[in-house]
């Protein structure tokens, strides 16, 4: 009786050994073959149960630790870029180039290219020249007296002064020496007409000057070929003086002239006859001298010899005025040059309520 008791309880552990043997077995095969699948897949790594009953991750079989709990693996492709750049912070958004958006989710406007820088508007031409304001246009239509009668026939006429209604004066300036070539700028933008008497030995190689100032509005007329005084000269001498520069002035820019003024304004009755058989419609002097010293009246010498001068130092209606200037390097102390000299000369008469006429437009 005991010894089948003692062979029952022999018989009982047995099969307690091997159904324990028989779970270990399936367990290590379940773990092993769980481990093999997650190597071959790569989804996720082997998973051992902690002493508190949780799941803990344990290193890939390819050597990448494991990325903490709760946080988002990393999908190939994104992230650092291939240039090195950052990734965009958790929640924003990055546009194209890998920049990160406007945290509010509002795109970036696009820039515009800046252009060159625009230059600085130029001052109106009536200011670089120092006026007040823009020289007022003289009338369309000049209200020209009737033409000047000579005190004999076959002789010039003598002009002084034009008879005219118009507020205009005229601006003549003699001989040609001055070569200021800011002059020349000063007629194109301003629009000046100015009337040129040149004197052939004067000019001398300074025909081209003058042609750049008959191209911006500048006309020309006869002062002589030598700028001898002609008053008791003989009729052939005077002729010579006169017709030789009509000749020179054809030959240079292809017109002949119909003004002349005869140098230091002295003349004789010769000098009438000579200038008309010369083809000169009017003998013209003035009636005021503009220098860098001011506007002066000016006494002109008559055929007799007698001066007249004229009355007051007001610019009037119609007067002829007599601009010169002394060069530079003259060795005149105070010496300007023929832009500064009509600049002052503007500045006079736009506060006298006049404005420039052309000569030839009245005569």
């Amino acid at each position: 009786m005991l010894a089948a008791g003692a062979a029952i309880a022999v018989h009982v552990t047995l099969v307690a050994l091997l159904a324990l043997a028989a779970s270990g077995c399936a367990g290590s095969a379940g773990s092993a073959g769980s481990a093999a699948g997650g190597a071959a897949s790569g989804d996720a790594a082997p998973v051992t149960r902690s002493t508190e009953g949780g799941r803990q991750a344990t290193a890939p079989a390819h050597g990448r630790a494991a990325p903490p709990p709760g946080h988002r693996a990393e999908v190939p492709g994104r992230g650092v870029g291939a240039a090195g750049r950052s990734a965009a912070p958790p929640g924003s958004r990055a546009d194209v180039s890998g920049r990160p958006a406007d945290p509010s989710g509002r795109a970036d406007p696009p820039r515009r290219h800046a252009g060159p820088p625009r230059a600085p508007a130029r001052a109106p031409a009536y200011r670089r020249w120092g006026l007040a304001g823009p020289l007022v246009p003289a009338p369309e239509k000049p209200d020209r007296p009737s033409v000047p009668r000579a005190v004999r026939p076959g002789l010039a006429p003598v002009v002084e002064r034009v008879a005219t209604r118009d507020k205009v004066v005229f601006l003549t300036f003699d001989d040609g020496a001055e070569k200021d070539p800011g002059f020349v700028r000063m007629v194109r933008e301003l629009r000046l007409p100015v009337s040129l008497f040149l004197t052939d030995s004067v000019v001398g190689p300074g025909y081209g000057h003058l042609a750049r100032l008959r191209e911006v509005g500048a006309t020309v007329q006869n002062h002589t070929l030598d700028h001898t005084a002609l008053r008791g000269l003989p009729y052939a001498g005077q002729r010579a003086e006169i017709c030789g520069q009509q000749d020179k002035l054809k030959q240079r820019f292809g017109i002949r002239p119909t003004l002349f003024r005869p140098p230091y304004g002295v003349y004789d009755t010769t000098t009438l006859r000579a200038a008309a058989d010369c083809g000169i419609a009017a003998v013209v002097l003035w009636r005021a001298s503009m220098s860098a010293d001011g506007i002066r009246p000016t006494a002109t010498a008559t055929a007799s010899g007698a001066a007249t001068a004229a009355a007051g130092d007001r610019l009037r209606p119609g007067d002829i005025v007599h601009a010169h200037a002394h060069a530079r390097g003259s060795g005149r102390p105070g010496g300007a040059t023929l832009t500064r000299v009509t600049a002052g000369l503007l500045r006079r008469i736009q506060e006298q309520g006049l404005t420039v006429g052309r000569l030839e437009d009245y005569l």
